[in-house]
């Protein structure tokens, strides 16, 4: 897993979960959401190359993205119109798998 990375070069925040990655761990962070924060995908959009599935967090409409080329990021669904509160829910989603995905690592690699 690559660590975790901040941009904003499409005007909001996205985080980029894992930028080396395959569908496994795609899903593998759709069910920790899914689990551990109770979270309903509410729109999912699968394309040759990509996957995009929309879900709710703290009243916030988020997209789960991952592309063949590029992994596994989370934006806010308004893009550029997104307000301020929705990008630090990008950020705070996105600290809370990173630590997530770390402990499953480190508890792959003690088994």
């Amino acid at each position: 897993m690559s660590p975790l990375t901040l941009r904003t070069d499409f005007g909001c925040t996205e985080a980029v979960i894992d930028d080396d990655c395959g569908l496994k761990r795609f899903y593998e962070v759709a069910n920790i959401l899914s689990d551990d924060l109770d979270i309903k995908f509410t729109q999912k959009t699968d394309d040759f190359d990509s996957l995009m599935w929309d879900f709710l967090y703290k009243g916030h409409i988020l997209t789960l993205h991952y592309n063949i080329y590029t992994g596994i990021s989370i934006y806010p669904r308004k893009f550029r119109e997104a307000p301020r509160r929705e990008n630090d829910a990008v950020v705070e989603v996105a600290k809370f798998l990173e630590s997530k995905l770390l402990i499953n690592t480190a508890r792959r690699y003690m088994s």
